[in-house]
């Protein structure tokens, strides 16, 4: 076996966009450096994420890099909500034409990563055993990668095909005249329910939770060619109809509002409070809002987050449009929730509550007719089995925190990260973690992550890092690691804003509720992209108050 020993000024573990850019602003500063991906290609979640109608919930138009006004202009968006193979594409292209695969090892599955204390640098080593050393380690592994699958009696014995969707195989899967079940009614089940249910003989949905979704109205782009069957783009975030041309003409200031929003997505948000209209002006605004799609729904006013009574005339709503949709009365009634709106991540889809009257799916609700087990045939509740040829766990993730757990990380004095965050995550902005000197993590826990466009977080935490690199390097700084006050205090801070907020409601992955044994704690930072931006702003420009330095 070889065993390499290479030494890296910086080594970043993940080539998802988070990675890819981290790589890029290290090739332009002449860093030596060294990417590790566990998969055969770049692209992250959406290397992974091939499920049936997989797509994403934010823009296309906005979910993409903004670093590059030529990138910005060239690439070619074909859809509002692009899927999964074309946001891989993206991924490529970006790889291709900044020249970034000749610095990632493919296939390569990090294990351990090491502070030694006394050289200053960490230790890290693959499963091939080989060992590589770095003065600074980014982890760049993602908040929703490391997939959770519930521990189910006999789920061994089933004999037939077994998919997880944040873990697809990359080749296409036919369910024609197959009878399929699948576990769980979150967003990827959302997404893949309605096209594996055109397909399938039979469809047995098993929920545990009814979701909240609303319709995406996903469309075609417009572009001014005239190409296009949509003469117009009834665009979300926009003041009016625009072709893609505009939007390009004007990238910057979209750009702009979008990071002056809590979500770092535009969109228009309606600044009244649901409670100070009337009901008709309500049931119009939300109307308004299904009827363009997407999550934006949730600016209908603006106290929807924050406010459990006006929350309470969203979630009405959609329950109303539900019971409307669903011709069964009692099938309706099943997958009605019964919590606030937000609270877990609102799902956007197509035809996800029509797909239930069809006459080849079952819904099977998990809290009147809970699991026994899983059988060589299929899964036996505790009133009847369902037989079926493949078996789906649509169960998300250990969000936030899995991927990192899955890495034996280990900072001063051996400290364990595993041990550190046996009570829950603790982390500085999200970006740092005490006792782990020159380790740092892009939209970790403690950060806005999950609750913003992923990129706009992600370009903003590297650019963060590497203006840091630039401070220790003028400095003639070694090492950089936050106070064990500082953590503590902003680990406080993200659970006292979090408690009165509507996202904090209930049970969801938001707080690690989703995997059994996993302390709940809030995971992302609540207070909204721009105050996150100014803390971190305010923070390098004091000399990296809250940091310890060693020089």
């Amino acid at each position: 076996m070889s065993k390499e020993n290479t030494k890296y000024d910086l080594i970043i573990i993940g080539a998802g966009f988070a990675g890819l850019y981290a790589l890029y602003k290290a090739i332009k500063r002449n860093i030596k450096v060294c990417v590790f991906e566990k998969g055969s290609d770049v692209g992250g979640t959406w290397y992974w994420n091939r499920y049936p109608g997989a797509r994403c919930d934010v823009e296309s138009m906005q979910y993409s890099y903004q670093f590059s006004k030529k990138l910005e202009q060239e690439w070619v968006w074909t859809e509002q909500y692009a899927t999964q193979p074309e946001i891989l594409k993206y991924a490529k292209h970006v790889a291709k034409r900044y020249n970034l695969k000749p610095y990632i090892k493919f296939n390569n599955i990090i294990t351990s990563s090491h502070f030694d204390k006394k050289s200053r640098v960490w230790n890290i080593k693959n499963r091939k055993g080989e060992q590589f050393k770095a003065r600074f380690c980014i982890m760049a592994t993602g908040c929703l990668s490391s997939t959770y699958t519930p521990l189910i009696k006999g789920a061994s014995s089933f004999k037939g095909d077994i998919f997880h969707t944040g873990n697809w195989p990359h080749k296409k899967i036919n369910f024609s005249n197959k009878k399929v079940g699948i576990i769980g009614t979150g967003s990827s089940a959302i997404q893949s329910i309605p096209v594996i249910a055109d397909k399938a003989k039979h469809l047995y949905v098993f929920q545990r939770t009814p979701h909240y979704t609303v319709p995406a109205r996903n469309r075609s782009l417009i572009y001014g060619n005239g190409d296009n069957s949509y003469t117009k783009r009834e665009a979300q975030g926009f003041d009016v109809d625009l072709t893609v041309e505009e939007i390009k003409a004007d990238y910057s200031n979209l750009r702009k509002k979008a990071k002056n929003m809590f979500s770092a997505m535009a969109f228009d948000l309606n600044k009244k409070s649901a409670l100070e209209v009337s009901k008709l002006e309500r049931k119009v605004e939300y109307e308004s809002r299904w009827e363009k799609g997407g999550v934006p729904f949730i600016g209908a006013f603006i106290d929807l987050n924050t406010n459990r009574e006006a929350n309470d005339t969203a979630a009405e709503f959609v329950r109303n449009k539900i019971k409307q949709t669903v011709k069964d009365p009692q099938i309706a009634k099943k997958l009605v929730p019964n919590y606030t709106i937000g609270c877990k991540r609102l799902a956007v889809d197509t035809n996800y509550y029509e797909t239930y009257n069809k006459s080849n799916v079952t819904l099977v609700d998990l809290k009147d007719n809970p699991i026994k087990k899983i059988t060589t045939k299929g899964i036996q509740t505790t009133q009847k089995e369902y037989s079926f040829d493949s078996l789906i766990y649509a169960t998300g993730f250990d969000a936030m925190t899995g991927a990192l757990m899955n890495i034996d990380i280990r900072g001063s004095n051996g400290i364990k990260l595993s041990k550190k965050w046996a009570n829950g995550p603790k982390t500085f902005l999200g970006l740092a973690i005490q006792g782990f000197p020159n380790l740092f993590t892009i939209t970790g826990p403690g950060s806005p992550s999950v609750f913003t466009n992923m990129i706009t977080s992600i370009e903003q935490h590297v650019d963060w890092i590497f203006d840091c690199f630039d401070y220790l390097y003028t400095n003639g700084i070694e090492l950089i690691e936050p106070s064990e006050e500082s953590e503590r205090d902003w680990v406080q801070h993200n659970q006292d804003i979090a408690k009165p907020h509507i996202r904090s409601s209930c049970s969801s992955w938001y707080r690690g509720s989703n995997v059994e044994g996993k302390p709940e704690i809030f995971l992302p930072y609540v207070g909204g992209f721009p105050a996150y931006v100014k803390k971190c702003e305010e923070i390098s420009k004091s000399g990296y108050k809250g940091f310890l330095l060693t020089k």
